[in-house]
């Protein structure tokens, strides 16, 4: 009898054991190097472009085009979704202020989820959507279509090119949008409340005033500047690696608005918790949006 044959079936189960188990570390650990060297690719992508970003800066026949495709383009999306989101809250919230008497401070509440969170939030979620998946797919042609190469063998570089006029465009017009997102929502919430539901006037902008300061104004822009990083670099990278072929090219533009709004929601989280820290610090009592 043979070697083989002597090997009972008992005996080859921990062979069996150790190669699944070999096989899924393997899996993993090979993922983890993906991605690994994917986050450090991009670094390099976006050291690179801060670098030719403060070494030489683009013409203006290069920036305005991309000022005017972020900025003014993007107004109209921005300002009705923002009139939108301001009267969503204001019906979701009036029953249950209402029934407890406070309805006269809904026009708190409604300007301070504003101007914190939901404007600067939803200002860059559509800026994700309309110009970053734009990103994706025009510099992923470019690249499909061997443009990018073009520009690389003429002298001029990609990156100072392409990258950093859609990066300035982005991080210095999302601001403007996300101010307008705050103005058309709270105007929004307060068409409703005041025409629709009849809440008093006077009462409604007092608690406006009174629950709102400048500093929670600049949480929301302050945020949204690192919002309109990330979706000019997320954008432009995933342009720039693009797969070959139509399907890449609609890969990367469904990947940039995907990874764009996932970043942003955790860079949100982040921000909150270090601009609350601060602002607790500077006023500990706080506001009180049901005290008397």
């Amino acid at each position: 009898m043979s070697t083989a044959d002597s090997i009972t079936p008992r005996s080859r189960e921990p062979h069996a054991v150790s190669a699944i188990l070999y096989e899924w570390v393997a899996d993993w650990g090979a993922l983890a190097m993906e991605g690994i060297l994917a986050v450090g690719d991009y670094a390099l992508f976006v050291w690179r472009t801060l670098a030719w970003m403060f070494t030489r800066l683009p013409r203006k026949e290069t920036l305005l085009p991309n000022f005017y495709q972020v900025g003014v383009l993007s107004l109209p999306v921005v300002a009705l979704t923002g009139t939108f989101i301001g009267m969503v809250l204001a019906v979701q919230s009036y029953n249950m202020f209402a029934d407890i008497g406070l309805e006269t401070r809904l026009g708190g509440v409604i300007t301070l989820s504003l101007v914190r969170e939901l404007g600067p939030v939803l200002a860059a979620t559509m800026l994700a959507g309309r110009v970053g998946s734009a990103m994706a797919a025009e510099l992923g042609t470019m690249r499909v279509t061997e443009q990018i190469d073009a520009l690389d063998s003429m002298g001029a570089n990609p990156l100072n090119y392409l990258v950093v006029p859609r990066f300035i465009a982005c991080v210095l017009l999302i601001p403007t949008l996300t101010i307008m997102a705050n103005f058309m929502g709270v105007t929004g919430g307060y068409f409703y409340s005041i025409v629709i539901l009849g809440i008093d006037k006077h009462h409604y902008l007092q608690h406006s005033q009174q629950f709102v300061g400048g500093f929670d104004l600049f949480m929301g822009v302050f945020k949204s500047v690192f919002f309109g990083a990330i979706i000019a670099m997320v954008s432009c990278y995933r342009g720039f690696h693009c797969a070959p072929g139509a399907e890449g090219v609609g890969r990367a533009a469904t990947a940039s608005f995907v990874y764009s709004f996932v970043l942003i929601l955790i860079v949100d989280l982040m921000l909150d918790i270090v601009l609350d820290g601060i602002h607790h610090s500077l006023w500990p009592d706080g506001v009180k949006l049901l005290g008397p």
